[in-house]
């Protein structure tokens, strides 16, 4: 099941259907945006196997040019979603779908820190199951302490991300 009110903080356990609601929303993806985007990926707690997550699900987008991907904006508002502008992040474009909420999008250059970080996290917790129990213990910890503030379990969680991309880099 997919869906949470916009600023609540709620962890679902994992579901295996995610990735499959992935693979239906990539495919509608590139039916319609095809020669405007490099890439489309799962990432986010919720393509983790295993990981309790908010039920949201997070799809990165890779682009070629941050100005020039702008033209996917109406694309998008026809498939559902509603355009945020970065929303904090720089050279981010930020959609969202759903009331309750069900995906957030972000669409990146290929070539940006944010992109490969994303990944570069996903496939480290995937392929070490210890640090990603560590992560769904400290995700559950945090939504207990801050269940009625996104933005402090968010911070909670920062530090840990940045140790976990800094063994991942040194893995290569």
């Amino acid at each position: 099941m997919l869906g949470l009110p916009s600023g609540q903080l709620q962890l679902s356990p994992y579901e295996p259907n995610w990735s499959l609601l992935f693979l239906t929303e990539k495919e509608q993806m590139l039916a319609c945006l095809g020669k405007h985007i490099l890439d489309v990926q799962h990432i986010g707690s919720t393509s983790i196997p295993g990981m309790p997550a908010k039920p949201i699900l997070d799809i990165g987008v890779a682009v070629t040019n941050f100005e020039e991907a702008a033209v996917c904006v109406p694309l998008l508002e026809q498939l559902g979603y509603s355009y945020k502008g970065e929303n904090g992040i720089a050279r981010r474009h930020y959609f969202v779908k759903g009331n309750p909420r069900t995906h957030h999008l972000h669409m990146l250059e290929v070539t940006s820190a944010d992109w490969k970080h994303h990944l570069l996290f996903r496939d480290y917790l995937r392929s070490n199951p210890k640090v990603a129990q560590a992560y769904a213990d400290l995700k559950q910890t945090l939504a207990l302490q801050f269940a009625n503030n996104r933005d402090a379990y968010q911070v909670g969680k920062e530090s840990f991300i940045q140790t976990v991309l800094q063994q991942a880099a040194a893995a290569g």
